[in-house]
């Protein structure tokens, strides 16, 4: 095998008392790709980031020897290290709208790196921008050269943020969770496009994730970090066939399967009564134009949606972002106006209700929103969180009676009581997730709307909340109207499936037979999409 191209050896990161990464020695070879695989809070960011010099002053940094090829990056002086950041090391962040500038357009942006590492006129930095663009297969470039960031999906930002990276032709790009929030073709898309530029320029790849099957079909080599210390390395096959430490096969058994749905018993009450029926359901949003701003035309986000929903069942609604998932999940519980169609919940129906009528209603249907630490205020306690809902509907129950409801919520949800008194920024994003579904719990819901509560979650903690709603579900009966756009968790909890594009649903059935047995062409892609583990 060749020299390293950069290894890392005896390296350790402490914050005040804490050490997050623990005496770790690696490497990354020439044209590899690398993969550091682990739970969230494990140290595989820390790790790049230290790498990198970019810690912040608190962080104390010690290591035998961090060396690219045959330069030592501990001697180096800061003012020759912003001489290797960026270019003979290129960094993909994981939230590409925070680490993008909002005040500066797209070509400014890339343009910077390259005026900084090398010395080119005007006219060919911004050729060398629009090559760019085009390697990173970005529609209309010569438009979105002039467009900031805002204007861009999360996939075009994200293929910007591989540009920016790109600019300066490092010999080695750090890739840290390019794809944690995006959807399963972007994602396909984003790591087509990762190992074609690879194969083009040769540069090694350092991949830091959580996704298991994402990194099976990237990786050629793969390191696993638990509580800031590396307790595998190991070739992708050997990983995936004969994976040895303990924690290994606990990530391996947390992943969710396609499969799984093959052959699901579909519950099925004594008596099945329809709990949500919903009849051409639409949400327009006015287009308008001119000096008078008249309405020219409608953004269709909803168009014409009809299903049903069956008490103690979960219907999974899937497709890419911008489909009209969240639109419809919002609009059902008039949380945004609808322009047209019917919600009858238990035969009532919902859309005519207003003031307290409709306040009342909502605590038969309660919402998860994707974003835990976003969903809560952080200036209330836990407690104050959960109950505020049981104070706004129920005021008739006293302080005691409260508290008591909180605390059996959080022994619901396998938190222990004593967190009501602990504010939402102490906790992690999966006991975050879990307040956020005490809170839903609280008003003793008959359905709730999921709006994808575990795509940023690692594989063990989005196990984990998988089988505490399908608990809760068996224990209390509770429907869930499940959006997502990760379809190996819609085969392990749901019972039928919805497949939204454009607007419109353009399949429905059972799980098992939309997943396995897909009939729309779209929703062939979506299943064709998905990362599979393959290491032969």
């Amino acid at each position: 095998m060749h020299k390293p191209l950069l290894q890392v050896q005896g390296l350790s990161v402490a914050f005040k008392d804490e050490r997050v990464v623990d005496d770790i020695s690696f490497e990354v070879y020439p044209a590899e790709t690398f993969a550091l695989v682990g739970e969230s809070g494990s140290g595989k960011s820390i790790t790049a980031l230290s790498v990198l010099r970019l810690l912040p002053p608190n962080a104390r940094v010690s290591a035998t020897g961090i060396k690219l090829q045959n330069q030592n990056l501990l001697s180096i002086p800061e003012i020759d290290f912003c001489k290797i950041r960026g270019r003979r090391i290129g960094f993909i962040f994981q939230d590409p709208m925070s680490s993008l500038n909002p005040v500066m357009t797209i070509g400014e942006q890339i343009a910077e790196v390259i005026q900084i590492h090398f010395n080119v006129s005007t006219a060919e930095s911004k050729k060398a921008v629009y090559k760019l663009l085009q390697q990173v297969e970005i529609p209309e470039p010569e438009r979105r050269i002039k467009e900031y960031p805002h204007q861009l999906s999360g996939g075009q930002r994200q293929r910007v943020m591989i540009a920016i990276a790109l600019a300066g032709k490092p010999d080695l790009l750090i890739a840290d969770e390019p794809t944690t929030a995006l959807d399963v073709t972007i994602q396909a898309q984003i790591l087509a496009l990762l190992k074609s530029i690879q194969a083009q320029t040769g540069m090694a790849l350092w991949l830091i994730s959580h996704d298991l099957a994402l990194v099976s079909n990237m990786a050629d080599r793969i390191a696993v970090m638990q509580q800031g210390k590396i307790v595998e390395t190991n070739t992708t096959q050997g990983f995936f066939n004969q994976a040895q430490h303990p924690y290994s096969l606990k990530l391996l058994a947390a992943l969710p399967a396609m499969q799984s749905c093959k052959g699901k018993v579909v519950k099925t009450a004594i008596e099945p009564s329809s709990l949500l029926q919903v009849e051409g359901f639409k949400v327009y949003y006015p287009i308008r134009k001119g000096f008078f701003k008249r309405i020219v035309n409608y953004v269709r986000a909803v168009d014409g949606v009809s299903f049903k929903l069956e008490a103690g069942k979960t219907l999974a609604l899937v497709g890419e972002s911008g489909c009209g998932k969240t639109t419809l999940g919002k609009g059902l519980l008039n949380l945004i106006p609808h322009t047209a169609g019917s919600v009858l919940l238990n035969n009532i129906e919902l859309t005519a209700l207003t003031g307290d009528a409709l306040r009342q209603m909502r605590s038969k249907i309660q919402i998860i929103f994707q974003d835990p630490f976003a969903a809560m205020n952080p200036r209330m306690l836990v407690g104050e969180i959960i109950e505020e809902g049981i104070k706004a509907l129920h005021p008739d129950i006293g302080v005691e009676q409260r508290q008591q409801r909180v605390a059996h919520l959080l022994q619901q949800v396998e938190l222990p009581p004593s967190v009501a008194l602990r504010y939402p920024h102490e906790f992690s994003g999966g006991q975050r997730q879990r307040i956020c579904i005490a809170r839903a719990l609280a008003v003793a819901p008959k359905l709730i709307v999921c709006d994808e509560p575990t795509s940023a979650l690692d594989v063990s903690v989005q196990a984990q909340i998988i089988a505490l709603l399908k608990n809760l579900q068996q224990e209390q009966g509770i429907s869930y109207l499940f959006i997502t756009h990760d379809l190996a968790v819609v085969a392990e909890i749901a019972d039928e499936v919805a497949v939204m594009y454009q607007g419109k649903i353009v399949e429905q059935g059972g799980v098992e037979q939309v997943l396995l047995q897909p009939q729309h062409p779209y929703t062939r892609k979506l299943v064709e999409a998905v990362p599979v583990i393959d290491v032969g």
